[in-house]
C-alpha cells in the first residue's frame, strides 16, 4: 500500500495517542502501595537496604511502599514470586547478585533473570567479609591458609548456596589449595549467631549488615572482597592484597517482570536514583561498606548489564 499524507497523518496520530496513553499512566503509577519484595531474611542486607530506600521514597511516589521478605533457596523463592507478579510496577524485586547465579546451578530456580525480569536499577557495589569472631585464634587471614594446609578440618558460613558468598569461598579454596567445607545458611542474620559462637571458623557475609558488628567489636574483619579497601574499614585488606587473586563483589539491584511497561519502569527508576542521591542516604550506604552506583544507570544500561550470557541458565 503507498505511504499516502492521509496513511502518514494516521500513522502519527497513532503515535500521538500511544504516547500520551504512556503518560497518563506514568503519571497515575502509582495507584497503590508499591511492594519491594526481598528474597532473604530480615535484618540482612539486602533487606536494610530496601527498607532505607523505601522510607525515603514513599514521599516521591505518593503512596505506601512496603519492604516484604521471601526468603528461600538462596533468593529463588521471591525472585519466582515476582516472576509472576502482575507486570504493573506495583511488586519490584530488590536483591543481590545470586539472582542471575542460581538459575546456573539450582535445577529448578522457578525464574529465568533473562526471560522474566527487566533491570529497574542497580543502587550499589556491596564488597563481602571474611569475618571471624573476637575470640577466635585466626588473627590474620593466613592464620586460616596456615591451618587448612596444617590439615585442620575448618568451616566457612555463607548466606545461601550459589550466592556470591559461597563462590568467594570456594574461589579462595581453589586459589589456596585447601578445602574448608561449607555451611549454607538461609541468610546472613541467621549465620551471624553460629559466626559469634565459633560453630563455624569463619564467615564470607555482606558488608551492608556485618560492617556495624565490625565496629563495635562482635566481629572481627580478616579480609574484604572487590579491588579496593572500603572507605568504612581503610584498614582491612583485600583478598587480592592477601594473594587471592578473586576481586568479585556483589551487588543490590532492582528488578521489575519483563513486561512491566517502560514508563512505569523509568518511573520506578527515577524514585529509586532520588532516594540513593539524598547525601544521608549515600552516607548510610557508604558507612554501611557499600558503594553507590555513580553515575546512576537508566534501566537499559542495567539490565544490559546484569544479563548473564545467552544459554547460561536452564
Amino acid at each position: 500500500m503507498p505511504y499516502t499524507p492521509t496513511r502518514r497523518h494516521a500513522v502519527l496520530a497513532l503515535m500521538s495517542t500511544l504516547a500520551g496513553a504512556a503518560a497518563v499512566r506514568a503519571q497515575s503509577f502509582p495507584s497503590r502501595p508499591v511492594r519491594l519484595l526481598v528474597p532473604y531474611p530480615a535484618g540482612g542486607g539486602t533487606d536494610i537496604m530496601a527498607r532505607v530506600l523505601a522510607e525515603q521514597m514513599q514521599s516521591d511516589l505518593g503512596q505506601n511502599v512496603i519492604v516484604e521478605n521471601r526468603p528461600g533457596a538462596g533468593g529463588a523463592v521471591g525472585a519466582g514470586e515476582v516472576a509472576r507478579s502482575a507486570a504493573d510496577g506495583h511488586t519490584v524485586l530488590v536483591t543481590a547478585a545470586g539472582f542471575v547465579i542460581g538459575p546456573s546451578v539450582l535445577k529448578t530456580p522457578g525464574y529465568d533473570p533473562t526471560q522474566d525480569f527487566v533491570g529497574v536499577a542497580q543502587i550499589a557495589i556491596v564488597p563481602l567479609l571474611v569475618l571471624v569472631p573476637p575470640t577466635s585464634r585466626f588473627k590474620s587471614f593466613q592464620d586460616v591458609i596456615d591451618a587448612a594446609r596444617r590439615g585442620d578440618t575448618l568451616s566457612f558460613a555463607s548466606f545461601g548456596n550459589a550466592t556470591p558468598s559461597h563462590l568467594i569461598g570456594e574461589a579462595i579454596n581453589h586459589h589456596a589449595q585447601v578445602k574448608v567445607l561449607h555451611v549454607p545458611y538461609r541468610g546472613g542474620m541467621q549465620a551471624f549467631p553460629d559466626v559469634v559462637a565459633g560453630r563455624v571458623d569463619f564467615a564470607i557475609l555482606d558488608a551492608v549488615s556485618m560492617t556495624p558488628f565490625v565496629k563495635d567489636g562482635r566481629l572481627r574483619a580478616l579480609a574484604v572482597t572487590g579491588p579496593r579497601r572500603l572507605p568504612a574499614l581503610p584498614d582491612l585488606p583485600t583478598l587480592v592484597d592477601l594473594g587471592i587473586p578473586f576481586d568479585a563483589v556483589g551487588w543490590h539491584g532492582v528488578f521489575a517482570p519483563a513486561a512491566t511497561p517502560k514508563d512505569v519502569v523509568a518511573r520506578l527508576n527515577a524514585a529509586f536514583v532520588k532516594a540513593v542521591s539524598q547525601p544521608a542516604i549515600r552516607a548510610r550506604i557508604v558507612d554501611g561498606g557499600s558503594v553507590p552506583i555513580e553515575p546512576a544507570l537508566t534501566p537499559e544500561q542495567w539490565t544490559t548489564q546484569f544479563r548473564p550470557p545467552t544459554g547460561c541458565c536452564r
